[in-house]
C-alpha cells in the first residue's frame, strides 16, 4: 500500500514540477485538490505557515484490490502530546498577531497537517504546500497565496524525505524536534533549519557524560531510524576516541516481534554493562522496556537521549526507572498557554476535526452531529457529549505543561519565521529609494526562496533570555539540561529534575555541568553505578589489555622496580629519574637510599671495633717493651726500630677507620694517602729489621766491616729514604689527579653507592706497586736469612708476616673487584686489618710470650746460646 501511494505521489509530483515553473497561478485554472488537503486544519492569512504533527501514531491497514484508487488514509492511536504541539503552534501565532511590535499590520495563517508517522502521508503533506498556489480558497477565488514555509517535522526520518522533495521548491522546513546530525549536510539539505540542537551535540555530550561518571563498560542502543542510527554512530566514534569501550550495540526494530525483543533482551541480561545509552523515540524503546520489567531485568542504569527521557508515557507508566539520567532540551514556562489549551472548544469555528476526536476520547463521548472527519476513525460512545465538559478537571499530557521542552522548541521556530518575515517587511519600509524597495520581497505575494536569506540571518533573545540563531548548517545552539528521573511522593509518577546542563557555545571546559550531589540513581541510593570490565588499576599499577578482547578489559600488573604510576588506570609506567628510584608501593618516586660502609650499621662497627683493638693490642705491646726496653730481648732487636714499627702499625689500624663513614672531598684523599704512607712506612722497618739480622752475622766474619753502614742512624737514614719515595708518589697523586666522592648509579638500579673515585689510576697502582715492591723484597730477605744461627732469630718471623701480607694482599685483588658496592671497601679495611694483625702477631708476639711468661729466657746467655743448624 505503502508503495502504490507513494508512486501515486511522485507521478503528482512530476507534474507540479512541469506546471510550476512555467504558469502563473493566472494561466492556469486551478481547482480544489482535495485528496492533498484531507485532514488538514487551517485558519486564512495573509502569510500562511504549514505545521506538521504526528496526531496520529499509526495508519489504519486497507485492503487493495488494485482494481480501484485507495481509499483515503485512515490512522490511529491519538497521540495526545503532538495534539498539544498543534494547539501551542496555533497559540503562537495568535500571539504574534497581537504583538504590534512585530510583523505590524501582518495577520498570519495557518495550515497544520497530521502525517501519522507517515512518509507517504508527509510527502502528501508537502505536494499539499507546494501546490498552494494551484488552488481555489475557501471562496472559490484562484488566490491562495502560497506557504512560504513549513514548521516541522519532529521525526528525523520524515525531514529528510520532505527536505528532499522541497528542495525542489525551494521551500525552507524548520524543524523543532528533527535532531539527526545528517540534517547539517547542506549539500543535501540546503533549506533545512532547526531550533533543537544537532545530535552531534548530544551524542559527543553523552559519551563525556559517561567518561565523567566513571563508565568505562557501557550497552548501547539505537532506534531503526535516521536518528537512531546516526546518534548511535556519533556517540560510539566519541566513546572510543574517548577511550571507553561498549559491551554490545544493537538496533532496536521498529515493529518488534516478541522473539526479537526476547533476543535483544538476553543481550542485555548476558551483557556484564551496568549502564544502558539509548537513542530512540519513546515509542520504540518502550516494547523493550516492557520486555526488560516482564523478565525482571531491572539493575541497569538507563542513560537517555532527548528523544524519551522527558517522556511522560514513559516516565509515568514504569516506575522501575527511577533513576534513569540523559539530555532534555530546554524547557520553558510559557506563559498563558495553559489557559488556552484548557480553553479549547471542540465544534469551533474553524473546525478542527482532531479538536472534536481528541475531546471524543479524553470525556469518552461521542457528538452526534455529522461534521467532516480528520485522520482518525472516530469511536461512538454511549454518552453524548455536551461540549461543556471542563478540560481542567482531567489530568493528561495534553494540559500538562511542567515539562514544555518540545513545544518551547515549537516557540523558538514559529518565533524565530516570525522575526525574518519582519526583518523582510523591514526591508520594504526602510528601503528607501525605489531600487532597494524592488530588491526587497514583495510580503503580499511571497515566494518561498525569498525567505531563506532572513531566516539564515535570524538572531534574537526571547522573552526568555535564550538567543535563537542558526549556525551556518542550520543548526540551533547545543544547549541541554541533564535530569534525573526521582520516584515521586506517596508512589506517584516520576518526577523529571534537572541536574545539571551543558552548553556547547562555551569554553571546553565550562560545558558540562553536573550537580551530582542531587542525583538518585536506579537503586535509589547517591552512590555512582560502578559499570566496567575491569576494575581500575589503582597507583602503583598499569594496564595490561587481554588478547582479543577491547581496550577497557585487561589485567593490572605491578609497575616494574624504578618505575611508577601515580594515578589510577596509567597503561604504562613512568620510569624515575636517575636520581630517584619507587617507592614500594610503586606509585611515587622517592630519593635512592645513599649506601656507604657506616660506622653505626653492624658491620662497620665491627671492623671499627677491630681497628681499636688492633690500635689498644699494639699500645700494649709497644708497653710492654718500654716497660722491658733494659732487657736482652727488646735491645738485641733493635729497641728503636721496634718501637717505630709499633707506631707504624698503629697508624695502620688506624687508617682502617678512615675507610668507614661518608666519603668526602677530604676523607677520599685522606684513606688513600694514610694507607700508602702507613703501609710504606711499616714496610721500611720491616725491611730495615731483616737488613740488620742478616748483617749482624755477616759482621762475625773477620775483615768484615759491613756492619757499619747498618748501625742506628743509617737504619733511620734507610726508613726515611723508603718513605719519602712513597711520600713523593702520594703528593704527585694529591696535586695532579686525587681521589674525589662519587655516586656510583650504574652498579645497583634502586640506590646510590657514595664510593671515592681514585682519581689516577696509574699513581694509585704505582702506590700499591711499591708497597709491593717492599713487601717482596722484604720476604726474600727474611727467607734467606731463617736459618741464621740463634736462639731467637727474628728473620723467621718477619718471614711469617710478609708470607701473611702477601698472601692477604694478593686475596684482596680478586675480591675487591667482585665484591659489590660498600664491601668493596669493607674488603680493603679487612685486607689492611689482616696485614697488620698479621705483621704484629708474627714479630710481636713471640717476644711478649717470653718477656711475660718466659722470664728465665730474657737473658743474653740463653739468646747467644742456640748454635747453628
Amino acid at each position: 500500500m505503502q508503495l502504490l501511494q507513494v508512486t501515486t505521489l511522485l507521478l503528482m509530483l512530476l507534474l507540479l514540477i512541469l506546471l510550476c515553473p512555467e504558469h502563473s497561478a493566472s494561466e492556469i485554472e486551478c481547482e480544489r485538490w482535495a485528496d492533498l488537503d484531507f485532514g488538514v486544519f487551517q485558519k486564512e492569512g495573509q502569510i500562511i505557515l504549514a505545521g506538521y504533527f504526528p496526531i496520529h501514531s499509526q495508519d489504519v491497514p486497507q485492503e487493495l484490490s488494485f482494481e480501484s484508487a485507495p481509499g483515503k488514509t485512515r490512522c490511529k492511536g491519538f497521540n495526545l502530546r503532538a495534539f498539544r504541539w498543534s494547539q501551542a503552534m496555533i497559540y503562537f501565532i495568535e500571539e504574534i498577531n497581537r504583538n504590534p511590535n512585530l510583523l505590524p499590520n501582518i495577520t498570519l495563517g495557518y495550515r497544520l497537517y497530521d502525517h501519522c508517522w507517515l512518509m507517504a502521508q508527509s510527502v502528501r503533506s508537502s505536494l499539499s504546500v507546494v501546490s498552494q498556489s494551484l488552488k481555489r480558497n475557501s471562496t472559490g477565488a484562484c488566490s491562495s497565496p502560497p506557504i512560504p514555509l513549513i514548521i516541522g517535522d519532529p521525526s528525523s526520518t520524515l525531514s529528510m524525505g520532505i527536505a528532499r522533495l522541497l528542495n525542489l521548491f525551494k521551500v525552507p522546513l524548520v524543524s523543532y524536534f528533527a535532531s539527526c546530525a545528517c540534517l547539517s549536510d547542506k549539500k543535501k539539505f540546503p533549506y533545512f533549519f532547526r531550533t533543537i540542537p544537532s545530535d552531534a551535540y548530544q551524542a559527543s555530550a553523552l559519551a563525556r557524560l559517561v567518561k565523567h561518571l566513571g563508565w568505562t563498560w557501557i550497552g548501547a542502543m539505537g532506534g531503526d531510524d535516521a536518528y537512531g542510527r546516526t546518534a548511535l554512530e556519533i556517540f560510539l566514534a566519541e566513546v572510543t576516541r574517548l577511550g571507553l569501550c561498549t559491551s554490545f550495540q544493537a538496533i532496536i526494530p521498529k515493529v518488534p516481534t516478541q522473539q526479537q525483543l526476547e533476543k535483544l533482551v538476553k543481550i542485555i541480561k548476558d551483557s556484564t554493562a551496568r549502564v544502558l545509552v539509548a537513542f530512540s523515540l519513546e515509542e520504540d524503546i518502550q516494547p523493550v522496556i516492557e520486555e526488560m520489567i516482564r523478565q525482571n531485568v531491572t539493575d541497569r542504569q538507563w542513560v537517555a537521549s532527548e528523544a524519551w527521557v522527558t517522556s511522560t508515557l514513559i516516565s509515568s507508566g514504569y516506575p522501575n526507572l527511577s533513576g534513569t539520567i540523559g539530555f532534555a532540551i530546554r524547557r520553558a514556562d510559557i506563559p498563558g498557554l495553559k489557559k488556552f489549551l484548557q480553553n479549547l472548544q471542540p465544534l469551533a469555528e474553524p473546525y478542527n476535526p482532531s479538536a472534536r476526536e481528541f475531546w471524543e476520547i479524553q470525556f469518552q463521548c461521542s457528538f452526534n452531529k455529522d461534521l467532516p472527519l480528520g485522520m482518525g476513525d472516530l469511536e461512538h460512545y454511549n454518552r453524548t457529549c455536551t461540549g461543556q465538559e471542563r478540560i481542567e478537571d482531567t489530568d493528561t499530557i495534553y494540559n500538562d505543561v511542567s515539562q514544555l521542552r518540545v513545544t518551547y522548541n515549537l516557540h523558538k521556530a514559529v518565533y524565530a519565521v516570525a522575526h525574518a518575515l519582519h526583518s523582510l517587511l523591514m526591508c520594504q519600509k526602510e528601503g528607501g529609494s525605489s531600487d532597494k524597495q524592488q530588491q526587497c520581497p514583495d510580503i503580499y505575494n511571497l515566494q518561498p526562496w525569498q525567505v531563506i536569506p532572513y531566516l539564515k540571518k535570524v538572531n534574537f533573545t526571547n522573552e526568555f533570555g535564550d538567543s535563537v540563531y542558526f549556525d551556518e548548517f542550520g543548526n540551533a545552539a547545543g544547549s541541554y539540561d541533564i535530569v534525573n528521573w526521582h520516584k515521586g511522593a506517596e508512589g506517584g509518577p516520576l518526577e523529571i529534575v534537572k541536574i545539571g546542563r551543558f552548553d556547547s557555545y562555551l569554553p571546553t571546559e565550562q560545558q558540562l555541568v553536573l550537580y551530582e550531589e542531587n542525583i538518585v540513581w536506579h537503586d535509589g541510593s547517591k552512590t555512582v553505578p560502578v559499570s566496567v570490565c575491569s576494575a581500575s588499576c589503582l597507583p602503583g599499577y598499569r594496564k595490561a589489555t587481554r588478547k582479543g578482547q577491547p581496550l577497557c578489559c585487561y589485567d593490572c600488573v605491578p609497575c616494574a622496580e624504578g618505575s611508577i604510576s601515580n594515578s589510577i588506570d596509567q597503561s604504562e609506567c613512568t620510569s624515575c629519574p636517575e636520581d630517584l628510584w619507587s617507592n614500594p608501593q610503586r606509585n611515587s618516586c622517592v630519593e635512592k637510599q645513599i649506601e656507604f660502609l657506616s660506622y653505626t650499621e653492624g658491620f662497620g662497627m665491627a671492623l671499627a671495633a677491630t681497628a681499636i683493638v688492633g690500635v689498644v693490642a699494639t699500645s700494649s705491646v709497644a708497653v710492654i717493651f718500654l716497660r722491658h726496653r733494659d732487657t736482652p730481648l727488646v735491645r738485641a732487636n733493635n729497641s728503636e726500630l721496634s718501637f717505630l714499627l709499633l707506631l707504624s702499625l698503629t697508624f695502620c689500624f688506624l687508617c682502617a677507620l678512615t675507610f668507614l663513614g661518608q666519603p668526602s672531598r677530604w676523607a677520599c684523599p685522606l684513606r688513600r694517602t694514610a694507607f700508602g704512607l702507613t703501609f710504606a712506612l711499616c714496610l721500611s722497618c720491616l725491611l730495615s729489621k731483616t737488613l740488620v739480622v742478616l748483617m749482624a752475622f755477616r759482621a762475625t766474619l773477620p775483615g768484615d766491616n759491613t756492619a757499619r753502614w747498618f748501625r742506628p742512624p743509617q737504619q733511620r737514614m734507610g726508613v726515611f729514604l723508603c718513605s719519602a719515595l712513597q711520600c713523593a708518589i702520594c703528593v704527585a697523586w694529591l696535586t695532579t689527579a686525587p681521589p674525589y666522592p662519587v655516586k656510583n648509579n650504574w652498579l645497583y638500579r634502586d640506590r646510590i653507592i657514595l664510593e671515592c673515585h681514585l682519581g689516577s689510576v696509574a699513581l694509585f697502582c704505582c702506590v700499591l706497586g711499591y708497597i709491593g715492591c717492599l713487601a717482596v723484597f722484604c720476604f726474600i730477605l727474611a727467607f734467606l736469612a731463617r736459618k741464621l744461627p740463634g736462639n731467637f732469630n727474628e728473620a723467621k718471623f718477619i718471614t711469617f708476616s710478609m708470607l701473611i701480607f702477601c698472601a692477604v694482599w694478593i686475596a684482596y685483588i680478586p675480591a675487591y673487584v667482585s665484591s659489590p658496592g660498600k664491601f668493596t671497601v669493607a674488603v680493603e679495611i679487612f685486607a689492611i686489618l689482616a696485614s697488620s694483625f698479621g705483621v704484629l702477631l708474627c714479630i710481636f708476639a713471640p717476644k711478649c710470650y717470653i718477656i711475660i711468661f718466659m722470664p728465665e729466657k730474657n737473658t743474653k746467655k740463653y739468646l747467644m746460646s742456640q748454635k747453628v743448624r
